[in-house]
Protein backbone atom coordinates (compact mmCIF):
# COMPACT_ATOMS: atom_id res chain seq x y z
CA UNK A 1 0.00 0.00 0.00
CA UNK A 2 1.35 3.41 -0.92
CA UNK A 3 0.21 6.96 -0.33
CA UNK A 4 1.45 9.85 -2.44
CA UNK A 5 1.08 13.56 -1.70
CA UNK A 6 1.59 15.82 -4.71
CA UNK A 7 2.31 19.44 -3.78
CA UNK A 8 3.20 20.70 -7.27
CA UNK A 9 -0.13 21.85 -8.73
CA UNK A 10 1.17 21.33 -12.26
CA UNK A 11 1.36 17.61 -11.50
CA UNK A 12 -1.91 17.16 -9.64
CA UNK A 13 -3.87 16.65 -12.84
CA UNK A 14 -1.51 13.84 -13.82
CA UNK A 15 -2.09 11.90 -10.64
CA UNK A 16 -5.79 12.73 -10.42
CA UNK A 17 -6.22 11.25 -13.90
CA UNK A 18 -4.18 8.21 -12.91
CA UNK A 19 -6.29 7.63 -9.81
CA UNK A 20 -9.55 7.96 -11.69
CA UNK A 21 -8.43 5.74 -14.58
CA UNK A 22 -7.44 2.94 -12.21
CA UNK A 23 -10.37 3.35 -9.78
CA UNK A 24 -8.16 4.67 -6.98
CA UNK A 25 -9.38 6.76 -4.11
CA UNK A 26 -8.44 10.31 -4.96
CA UNK A 27 -9.13 13.58 -3.19
CA UNK A 28 -7.61 16.84 -2.00
CA UNK A 29 -6.89 17.02 1.69
CA UNK A 30 -7.27 19.99 4.04
CA UNK A 31 -3.78 21.24 3.22
CA UNK A 32 -4.55 21.42 -0.49
CA UNK A 33 -2.30 18.47 -1.28
CA UNK A 34 -3.65 15.86 -3.65
CA UNK A 35 -3.82 12.43 -2.10
CA UNK A 36 -3.95 9.28 -4.16
CA UNK A 37 -3.97 5.84 -2.57
CA UNK A 38 -3.90 2.44 -4.17
CA UNK A 39 -2.11 -0.84 -4.50
CA UNK A 40 -1.16 -1.45 -8.15
CA UNK A 41 2.11 -0.34 -9.81
CA UNK A 42 2.42 3.43 -10.15
CA UNK A 43 5.95 3.75 -11.48
CA UNK A 44 5.33 2.77 -15.12
CA UNK A 45 2.60 5.38 -15.40
CA UNK A 46 4.82 8.08 -13.87
CA UNK A 47 7.82 7.12 -15.99
CA UNK A 48 5.84 7.20 -19.26
CA UNK A 49 4.32 10.55 -18.38
CA UNK A 50 7.72 11.93 -17.45
CA UNK A 51 9.17 10.89 -20.80
CA UNK A 52 6.48 12.82 -22.64
CA UNK A 53 6.32 15.94 -20.48
CA UNK A 54 9.83 15.95 -18.95
CA UNK A 55 8.39 15.72 -15.47
CA UNK A 56 10.70 14.73 -12.62
CA UNK A 57 9.14 12.84 -9.75
CA UNK A 58 11.02 11.78 -6.63
CA UNK A 59 9.65 8.94 -4.54
CA UNK A 60 10.89 7.50 -1.28
CA UNK A 61 9.77 4.18 0.14
CA UNK A 62 10.19 2.93 3.68
CA UNK A 63 9.54 -0.70 4.49
CA UNK A 64 8.44 -1.76 7.97
CA UNK A 65 8.13 -5.46 8.66
CA UNK A 66 4.69 -6.65 9.75
CA UNK A 67 6.16 -8.14 12.92
CA UNK A 68 7.48 -4.76 14.02
CA UNK A 69 4.38 -2.84 12.93
CA UNK A 70 2.17 -5.13 15.03
CA UNK A 71 4.41 -4.95 18.09
CA UNK A 72 2.46 -3.73 21.09
CA UNK A 73 4.26 -0.84 22.75
CA UNK A 74 4.17 -0.19 26.52
CA UNK A 75 2.35 2.96 27.59
CA UNK A 76 1.75 4.85 30.81
CA UNK A 77 -0.75 7.30 29.34
CA UNK A 78 -3.66 8.26 31.56
CA UNK A 79 -5.27 10.84 29.27
CA UNK A 80 -6.84 10.41 25.86
CA UNK A 81 -7.90 7.00 24.58
CA UNK A 82 -5.10 5.69 22.35
CA UNK A 83 -2.47 3.79 24.32
CA UNK A 84 -4.60 3.94 27.48
CA UNK A 85 -5.85 0.82 29.27
CA UNK A 86 -9.43 0.03 28.29
CA UNK A 87 -10.52 -0.15 31.94
CA UNK A 88 -9.33 3.43 32.50
CA UNK A 89 -11.14 4.71 29.40
CA UNK A 90 -14.46 3.00 30.18
CA UNK A 91 -14.35 4.11 33.82
CA UNK A 92 -13.71 7.71 32.77
CA UNK A 93 -16.50 7.58 30.19
CA UNK A 94 -18.83 5.65 32.52
CA UNK A 95 -19.49 3.17 29.75
CA UNK A 96 -18.82 -0.49 29.04
CA UNK A 97 -17.68 -0.02 25.44
CA UNK A 98 -15.25 2.85 24.68
CA UNK A 99 -16.82 5.77 22.83
CA UNK A 100 -14.29 5.48 19.98
CA UNK A 101 -15.31 1.87 19.32
CA UNK A 102 -19.02 2.69 19.30
CA UNK A 103 -18.56 5.73 17.05
CA UNK A 104 -16.38 3.94 14.50
CA UNK A 105 -18.66 0.91 14.35
CA UNK A 106 -21.74 3.11 13.98
CA UNK A 107 -20.22 5.05 11.07
CA UNK A 108 -18.98 1.90 9.32
CA UNK A 109 -22.38 0.25 9.67
CA UNK A 110 -23.99 3.40 8.31
CA UNK A 111 -22.04 3.56 5.05
CA UNK A 112 -19.25 1.00 4.92
CA UNK A 113 -20.85 -2.40 5.10
CA UNK A 114 -20.75 -2.85 1.33
CA UNK A 115 -17.31 -1.28 0.86
CA UNK A 116 -15.12 -3.83 -0.92
CA UNK A 117 -12.26 -4.86 1.36
CA UNK A 118 -13.53 -2.96 4.41
CA UNK A 119 -10.95 -3.38 7.21
CA UNK A 120 -8.49 -4.92 4.73
CA UNK A 121 -7.97 -1.85 2.52
CA UNK A 122 -5.83 0.76 4.25
CA UNK A 123 -7.20 4.23 4.88
CA UNK A 124 -5.25 7.40 4.19
CA UNK A 125 -2.71 7.78 7.00
CA UNK A 126 -3.25 11.53 7.41
CA UNK A 127 -6.99 11.00 7.95
CA UNK A 128 -6.36 8.26 10.51
CA UNK A 129 -3.95 10.45 12.44
CA UNK A 130 -6.43 13.34 12.36
CA UNK A 131 -9.16 11.13 13.80
CA UNK A 132 -6.77 9.75 16.41
CA UNK A 133 -5.92 13.27 17.57
CA UNK A 134 -9.61 14.25 17.66
CA UNK A 135 -10.60 11.26 19.77
CA UNK A 136 -7.64 11.81 22.10
CA UNK A 137 -8.73 15.37 22.92
CA UNK A 138 -12.44 14.45 22.96
CA UNK A 139 -13.19 16.73 20.03
CA UNK A 140 -16.94 17.34 19.88
CA UNK A 141 -16.75 17.62 16.10
CA UNK A 142 -15.32 14.14 15.62
CA UNK A 143 -18.63 12.77 14.30
CA UNK A 144 -18.69 15.52 11.65
CA UNK A 145 -15.07 14.71 10.72
CA UNK A 146 -15.94 11.05 10.35
CA UNK A 147 -18.91 11.74 8.08
CA UNK A 148 -16.61 13.58 5.66
CA UNK A 149 -13.83 10.99 5.56
CA UNK A 150 -13.31 7.87 3.50
CA UNK A 151 -14.81 4.97 5.44
CA UNK A 152 -11.52 3.04 5.19
CA UNK A 153 -9.87 5.72 7.33
CA UNK A 154 -12.49 5.12 10.01
CA UNK A 155 -11.90 1.37 9.83
CA UNK A 156 -8.17 2.06 10.10
CA UNK A 157 -8.72 4.24 13.17
CA UNK A 158 -10.64 1.47 14.89
CA UNK A 159 -7.90 -1.06 14.14
CA UNK A 160 -5.26 1.40 15.34
CA UNK A 161 -7.08 1.86 18.65
CA UNK A 162 -6.99 -1.87 19.41
CA UNK A 163 -3.41 -2.19 18.14
CA UNK A 164 -2.20 0.61 20.44
CA UNK A 165 -3.81 -0.77 23.58
CA UNK A 166 -0.94 -1.32 26.06
CA UNK A 167 -2.42 -4.75 26.74
CA UNK A 168 -4.36 -6.86 24.21
CA UNK A 169 -8.12 -7.09 24.53
CA UNK A 170 -7.66 -10.78 25.42
CA UNK A 171 -5.12 -9.74 28.13
CA UNK A 172 -1.52 -10.82 28.57
CA UNK A 173 -2.46 -13.12 31.44
CA UNK A 174 -5.01 -15.19 29.49
CA UNK A 175 -3.34 -15.08 26.07
CA UNK A 176 -1.22 -18.26 26.61
CA UNK A 177 -4.36 -20.12 27.68
CA UNK A 178 -6.24 -19.07 24.54
CA UNK A 179 -3.27 -20.24 22.45
CA UNK A 180 -3.35 -23.62 24.17
CA UNK A 181 -7.13 -23.91 24.08
CA UNK A 182 -7.41 -23.37 20.33
CA UNK A 183 -4.92 -26.21 19.79
CA UNK A 184 -7.10 -28.80 21.58
CA UNK A 185 -8.27 -31.60 19.28
CA UNK A 186 -11.38 -32.59 21.26
CA UNK A 187 -14.16 -30.21 20.10
CA UNK A 188 -16.09 -30.52 23.38
CA UNK A 189 -13.02 -29.77 25.48
CA UNK A 190 -12.08 -26.92 23.15
CA UNK A 191 -15.50 -25.28 23.41
CA UNK A 192 -15.54 -25.56 27.19
CA UNK A 193 -12.02 -24.17 27.47
CA UNK A 194 -12.49 -21.30 25.02
CA UNK A 195 -15.82 -20.14 26.45
CA UNK A 196 -14.59 -20.30 30.03
CA UNK A 197 -11.53 -18.26 29.08
CA UNK A 198 -13.62 -15.71 27.23
CA UNK A 199 -15.94 -15.22 30.19
CA UNK A 200 -12.90 -14.80 32.44
CA UNK A 201 -11.95 -11.57 30.70
CA UNK A 202 -12.40 -8.31 32.64
CA UNK A 203 -15.87 -6.91 32.01
CA UNK A 204 -14.83 -3.94 29.79
CA UNK A 205 -12.71 -6.30 27.65
CA UNK A 206 -15.46 -8.91 27.39
CA UNK A 207 -18.27 -6.50 26.56
CA UNK A 208 -16.16 -4.59 24.05
CA UNK A 209 -15.16 -7.83 22.36
CA UNK A 210 -18.76 -9.06 22.14
CA UNK A 211 -19.81 -5.69 20.73
CA UNK A 212 -17.07 -5.89 18.09
CA UNK A 213 -17.79 -9.58 17.42
CA UNK A 214 -21.43 -8.85 16.59
CA UNK A 215 -20.33 -6.06 14.26
CA UNK A 216 -17.81 -8.26 12.42
CA UNK A 217 -20.44 -10.94 11.94
CA UNK A 218 -22.72 -8.35 10.36
CA UNK A 219 -19.88 -7.30 8.06
CA UNK A 220 -19.40 -10.94 6.99
CA UNK A 221 -23.09 -11.21 6.17
CA UNK A 222 -22.36 -8.86 3.23
CA UNK A 223 -19.44 -10.99 2.03
CA UNK A 224 -20.92 -11.36 -1.44
CA UNK A 225 -20.54 -7.59 -1.85
CA UNK A 226 -17.67 -6.50 0.41
CA UNK A 227 -15.58 -9.67 -0.11
CA UNK A 228 -14.85 -9.89 3.63
CA UNK A 229 -15.45 -13.41 4.92
CA UNK A 230 -15.18 -14.45 8.56
CA UNK A 231 -11.71 -15.79 7.79
CA UNK A 232 -10.63 -12.50 6.18
CA UNK A 233 -11.88 -10.55 9.20
CA UNK A 234 -10.14 -12.95 11.59
CA UNK A 235 -6.90 -12.50 9.65
CA UNK A 236 -7.17 -8.72 9.99
CA UNK A 237 -8.26 -8.56 13.63
CA UNK A 238 -6.71 -11.68 15.18
CA UNK A 239 -3.21 -10.27 15.79
CA UNK A 240 -4.70 -6.84 16.59
CA UNK A 241 -6.84 -8.19 19.43
CA UNK A 242 -4.59 -10.95 20.76
CA UNK A 243 -0.95 -10.05 20.16
CA UNK A 244 0.61 -9.84 23.66
CA UNK A 245 2.57 -6.93 25.07
CA UNK A 246 5.73 -9.00 25.25
CA UNK A 247 6.19 -11.52 22.45
CA UNK A 248 6.60 -14.96 23.97
CA UNK A 249 6.51 -17.81 21.49
CA UNK A 250 3.93 -20.50 22.16
CA UNK A 251 5.72 -23.01 19.95
CA UNK A 252 6.60 -26.35 21.62
CA UNK A 253 9.94 -26.32 23.41
CA UNK A 254 11.21 -29.41 21.55
CA UNK A 255 9.81 -29.30 18.02
CA UNK A 256 10.53 -32.22 15.72
CA UNK A 257 11.89 -29.81 13.08
CA UNK A 258 13.99 -26.68 13.61
CA UNK A 259 11.84 -23.53 13.70
CA UNK A 260 13.26 -20.16 12.72
CA UNK A 261 12.23 -16.92 14.40
CA UNK A 262 10.15 -15.99 11.34
CA UNK A 263 8.42 -19.39 11.36
CA UNK A 264 7.71 -19.05 15.07
CA UNK A 265 6.17 -15.62 14.60
CA UNK A 266 4.08 -16.82 11.64
CA UNK A 267 2.75 -19.80 13.59
CA UNK A 268 1.82 -17.54 16.48
CA UNK A 269 -0.04 -15.18 14.18
CA UNK A 270 -1.90 -18.17 12.73
CA UNK A 271 -2.91 -19.15 16.26
CA UNK A 272 -4.21 -15.64 16.95
CA UNK A 273 -6.25 -15.73 13.76
CA UNK A 274 -7.71 -19.13 14.66
CA UNK A 275 -8.77 -17.93 18.13
CA UNK A 276 -10.78 -15.06 16.70
CA UNK A 277 -12.16 -17.20 13.88
CA UNK A 278 -13.38 -19.71 16.43
CA UNK A 279 -15.53 -17.10 18.17
CA UNK A 280 -16.71 -15.60 14.89
CA UNK A 281 -17.97 -19.00 13.78
CA UNK A 282 -19.98 -19.59 16.95
CA UNK A 283 -23.65 -18.78 16.42
CA UNK A 284 -24.03 -17.54 19.99
CA UNK A 285 -21.85 -16.99 23.02
CA UNK A 286 -23.61 -18.66 25.96
CA UNK A 287 -23.19 -16.64 29.15
CA UNK A 288 -24.12 -17.39 32.78
CA UNK A 289 -27.19 -15.64 34.19
CA UNK A 290 -24.95 -13.65 36.50
CA UNK A 291 -23.30 -11.95 33.50
CA UNK A 292 -26.02 -12.04 30.86
CA UNK A 293 -27.99 -9.01 32.07
CA UNK A 294 -24.87 -6.90 32.47
CA UNK A 295 -23.56 -7.85 29.03
CA UNK A 296 -26.87 -7.23 27.28
CA UNK A 297 -27.23 -3.86 28.93
CA UNK A 298 -23.64 -2.92 28.30
CA UNK A 299 -23.64 -3.68 24.58
CA UNK A 300 -26.51 -1.24 24.13
CA UNK A 301 -24.57 1.63 25.69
Amino acid sequence: MWELLVTDYSLQGVFRSFCQNYAYRSRSNSAGKHVCAGSIPLWDHVRNKARRDKVEVKLSVKFTSREFSLKRMPSRKQTGVFGVKIAIVTKRERSKVPYIVRQCVEEIERRGMEEVGIYRVSGVATDIQALKAAFDVNNKDVSVMMSEMDVNAIAGTLKLYFRELPEPLFTDELYPNFAEGIALSDPVAKESCMLNLLLSLPEPNLVTFLFLLDHLKRVAERESINKMSLHNLATVFGPTLLRPSEKDSKIPANPTQPITMTDSWSLEVMSQVQVLLYFLQLETIPTPDSKRQSILFSTEV
